[in-house]
């Protein structure tokens, strides 16, 4: 119930104009905002007191104590350094995004103030050293002049280019937030010139489409994010790979032109995206081919700029096949569990190693469990017989090292890829599927401890037993992916 924007770029510079505009402090833990200039000043979500809530006076009411960052507080500690030196200070230090070699140069022949660092370490010396150097210069003009001196004359040139080029990431966005979380109305210059769809341009910032998204549209790049999984066989997401061809091959369209070409041609010219992954312990770049979605089943070819307009059979359709799993299968599964019950038939097929009984046993008994919480919780369902079976349910306890099996770790990581891009899947298709939630879907720790339980005691999925409802749930559920 939050509303909320998912930015087209980075979101850094809209939430400082957003925070500006409406006078609020903003919360996170991103130290790069200790560098905008921000009027009510940055609030790091690791200072909040949760436990510590205070009853105020009437006109407060409850609070929770936090801490509140001030640049101009910060500023005044070294010698009333100009708060407007702060970005050229962040990109000097070294940010995410910009790391200057020619700049040790500098720091090799400057000699910086001397600190009050303590016993902090080299690196906070040079920090404190570097403020304070800077704060003998009135404005950032100025302090990269006496910056480049040190540095050789054929560089100052592009130096000074890269220095004022990074430091206009800490100035706020002329993008108007207020105007999108008023009319739904998310209008920026990196949108405008990305000549997307309008349908896209307006699920991205509403958050119904994932950045993934944007990053193969837009970059022709995607990054894969590992899990805790066994780094000795392949990644944990290639088992997802024909899923993610499929979402670009919708993404990056054929034009008409290649699609009337001989097939040899075709193939020859399908779009790539390069996607980060890791093979073993080190990062990757791997060149995938988009898969052109298959049209015998629809006469429709899925333009991206029209796909809203394309049938829910069709796109059902398209969905249930790049999955391998016909519909009639899914009629005894409830709708809000479809999605993840076919993203289970793919994985039980696709995964490798294979999936042992046990752990398809265990992600099944989990989602039942998050059904049986659902229904217990909500005051509309609460059947007694839901009640005794929660109590029978095994607990969330702590694995010890000891019980930890890494290929039933890497197996239901596997599981986790091929739904996280089936869902994108489900979103880009404008969800022929009913979206599961996810909060109720999947635990790690129970998973893990019901795997453990199952391959000691392979009766012990009977742990509904006084449940009729939720027995009769479960074997659905295995009747379906078994079938």
């Amino acid at each position: 119930g939050v509303p909320l924007a998912q930015c087209f770029a980075e979101a850094d510079r809209e939430i400082a104009a957003l925070a500006n505009r409406w006078g609020c402090p903003v919360l996170t833990l991103d130290s790069d905002f200790c560098i905008f200039d921000l009027r009510a000043g940055y609030c790091p979500l690791s200072h909040f007191q949760w436990q510590s809530v205070c009853s105020g006076d009437d006109a407060l009411g409850c609070y929770i104590p936090a801490r509140c960052f001030s640049s101009e507080r910060f500023c005044s500690h070294f010698g009333q350094l100009n708060k407007t030196l702060l970005p050229l200070f962040a990109v000097m230090n070294g940010n995410d995004y910009v790391n200057l070699p020619a700049l040790e140069i500098f720091f090799s022949k400057v000699q910086l103030p001397a600190g009050c660092c303590g016993r902090k370490g080299r690196r906070h010396v040079r920090i404190q050293g570097l403020l304070n150097w800077l704060s003998r210069f009135a404005e950032p003009t100025e302090a990269i002049d006496n910056v480049l001196k040190y540095l050789k004359k054929h560089q100052r040139e592009e130096i000074r280019a890269l220095l004022h080029a990074s430091m206009e990431g800490y100035t706020p966005s002329d993008v108007n937030l207020e105007d999108f979380f008023q009319h739904g109305k998310y209008e920026s210059q990196a949108a405008r010139e990305s000549d997307l769809p309008q349908w896209v341009l307006d699920a991205l910032a509403k958050g119904e489409l994932s950045p993934f998204i944007s990053d193969a549209l837009i970059l022709r790049s995607t990054f894969l994010h590992v899990q805790v999984e066994n780094m000795q066989r392949a990644s944990a997401h290639s088992t997802a790979l024909p899923i993610r061809q499929v979402i670009y091959g919708l993404l990056l369209k054929l034009s008409h032109a290649t699609e009337a070409a001989s097939p040899s041609k075709q193939i020859n010219k399908l779009p790539v995206v390069c996607e980060f992954d890791r093979i073993q312990k080190t990062l990757k770049k791997t060149l995938v081919q988009a898969a052109s979605p298959p049209t015998d089943f629809c006469d429709d070819h899925f333009p991206l700029d029209k796909l809203m307009e394309v049938p829910r059979s069709c796109r059902l359709m398209l969905l249930l096949e790049t999955l391998g799993v016909q519909m009639s299968i899914l009629e005894s599964v409830p709708s809000h569990l479809q999605l993840p019950v076919a993203v289970t038939c793919y994985w039980t097929r696709s995964s490798e190693p294979k999936v042992k009984l046990h752990q398809l046993k265990a992600l099944l008994l989990m989602m039942v469990s998050g059904e049986l919480n659902r229904t217990t919780n909500d005051p509309v369902l609460n059947f007694e017989d839901d009640s005794i079976a929660s109590n029978q349910f095994p607990k969330e306890k702590k694995l010890q090292n000891t019980d930890f099996d890494l290929d039933a770790a890497h197996s239901f990581c596997q599981w986790q890829c091929c739904l996280q891009m089936c869902f994108y899947l489900n979103q880009l298709l404008s969800s022929p599927l009913s979206e599961p939630d996810l909060t109720r879907l999947y635990s790690g720790t129970l998973v893990h401890r019901l795997c453990q339980e199952l391959k000691s005691t392979p009766s012990a999925d009977d742990v509904f037993s006084l449940s009729p409802k939720m027995t009769q749930l479960y074997q659905d559920l295995l009747n379906t992916v078994k079938s």
